[in-house]
């Protein structure tokens, strides 16, 4: 049995094979995280092409320097995903400030409300991806689809009151998203500085 805080398997076999140079390891991890770092890069930034910048300066940031990433700090899926995060945000602060620059107005409040909104944003998009496919299903018929509980019990083949508990338990786990004790926007489930 694996002791709790012992890091998966294959997060450390990754980082290994990364460090050793494996190109085929991170065609792998490409394979695995790529539509996370781009939809997260999008949430943020809002701009297909810029996603597409992030998404290559996260792969080529794991390639350049897999010993960055700590096993024992968390996931590798949450590390990947806090790199993308502070990679997008420092884009759209720059981005911005050079928008304000130019125009010769805006505000520094004005910019950070915009970075903590596309933070929020992303964290909760985060949390939706990561969340156990029965939460997710309750909360997308509930929310997407405008099912209420005893719907979404039908259409899933459970119980009210399963129905009703996936989606509180979801919304629970979405209302951190707004958790003001965590890194702004960071991911849950990586205290680790990238």
């Amino acid at each position: 049995m694996a002791k709790k805080d012992a890091p998966p398997r294959w997060d450390r076999k990754m980082q290994q094979r990364l460090a050793r140079g494996e190109a085929a390891a991170l065609g792998e991890l490409y394979d695995r995280f790529a539509s996370l770092v781009h939809g997260l890069a999008h949430t943020v930034l809002g701009d297909e092409r810029a996603a597409d910048r992030i998404t290559r300066d996260v792969f080529a940031h794991v390639w350049e320097h897999p010993d960055t990433y700590d096993p024992r700090q968390g996931p590798l899926r949450s590390w990947v995903a806090t790199l993308t995060h502070r990679l997008a945000v420092q884009r759209l602060r720059d981005t911005e400030t050079a928008a304000l620059v130019r125009a010769g107005q805006g505000s520094t409040e004005e910019l950070e409300r915009k970075v903590r909104h596309a933070s929020v944003a992303a964290r909760a998009d985060y949390i939706v991806q990561s969340m156990p496919v029965p939460l997710r299903a309750a909360l997308e018929l509930a929310y997407f689809q405008r099912r209420d509980y005893r719907q979404t019990a039908t259409d899933l083949g459970v119980t009210e009151d399963e129905a009703r508990r996936r989606l509180r338990l979801g919304l629970q786990l979405l209302s951190t998203a707004h958790d003001a004790g965590a890194a702004p926007g960071a991911p849950p489930g990586y205290g680790g500085a990238v």
